[in-house]
């Protein structure tokens, strides 16, 4: 069990670069764009660190391929929904991560100006982990529901 004052150590990976289909616009899901998305897990590695077996640890690729298939999936109007199912179902898969952070950059939102990035940051932990995936529609069952008629 982790003390309450011991401090969480780190696992980052960033820049993962994606290919998806969110955003509002029909234009954003139909020919979709380049994501970035940063994961910063909190955990002990103590284990980890003292054993070098990594089964005492998160598997930093399997968390990759963990975002890699909900950002290159389903399509979602709002990055900031991506940014909750990465976040939801990371922590549901590794119970050991006490905290995550997200971010996901849209680099060519489409908006009316010069800027270098468009993103959301989100921090989620165990205890406040909800089930996003659930109230998050997909951008083609949200769409549905409105016309009930798919986009394509």
């Amino acid at each position: 069990m982790l003390k309450t004052t011991e401090k969480l150590d780190r696992i980052a990976l960033s820049g993962m670069k994606f290919y998806g289909y969110h955003g509002c616009l029909t234009e954003e899901r139909a020919h979709g764009q380049e994501f970035y998305v940063d994961v910063n897990l909190a955990l002990s590695l103590r284990r980890a660190g003292k054993s070098d077996e990594l089964k005492n640890t998160v598997n930093y690729a399997a968390v990759f391929e963990i975002v890699k298939s909900i950002v290159e999936g389903q399509s979602y109007h709002l990055i900031e929904a991506v940014a909750e199912r990465i976040a939801d179902t990371v922590l549901e898969r590794y119970p050991e991560v006490r905290t995550i952070e997200v971010t996901v950059h849209k680099p060519s939102a489409p908006l009316p100006g010069n800027f270098q990035d468009a993103a959301v940051t989100i921090q989620r932990s165990q205890k406040t982990a909800e089930a996003p995936a659930a109230e998050a529609k997909p951008a083609a069952a949200a769409d549905t529901a409105k016309t009930g008629a798919p986009t394509t």
